[in-house]
């Protein structure tokens, strides 16, 4: 019983570990693509046909030229779920959480630049 509870827990800590790890499209199968926020089974079969038909991509530019349906918005969201070209992440794409953070900045700085009028009598 503590063999298995163990054998859960240590499947469910390398299955955390997967879940924030890069893709790399250029190496990438199917399943490693469709595990991307985004990217479904038609998108992935249309990334697999282009690199079979044109070898590599280039840069992410060259991603969206060659792949139907992956734009420069879809493209920003699948570098922020882990999607990497040659390595690198899309460059210019936020991440979602630090763009929170400095939306969140803002708005306290906002609050506290107020002044507050007197109330009449």
């Amino acid at each position: 019983m503590l063999r298995k509870l163990l054998l859960a827990l240590a499947a469910l800590i390398a299955s955390i570990g997967f879940a924030f790890a890069n893709v790399e499209v250029n190496q990438a199968d199917q399943a490693a693509l469709d595990g991307i926020k985004g990217i479904g089974p038609t998108t992935s079969k249309a990334i697999l046909d282009a690199r079979k038909k044109g070898g590599n991509f280039k840069d992410w530019n060259d991603l969206q030229t060659r792949v139907k349906g992956v734009g420069e918005k879809s493209s920003d969201k699948f570098s922020q779920a882990g999607l990497t070209v040659n390595g690198k992440a899309k460059p210019g794409g936020e991440k979602p959480a630090a763009a929170k953070a400095d939306k969140a900045k803002v708005a306290a700085t906002d609050k506290t630049a107020e002044v507050k009028k007197p109330a009449k009598p």
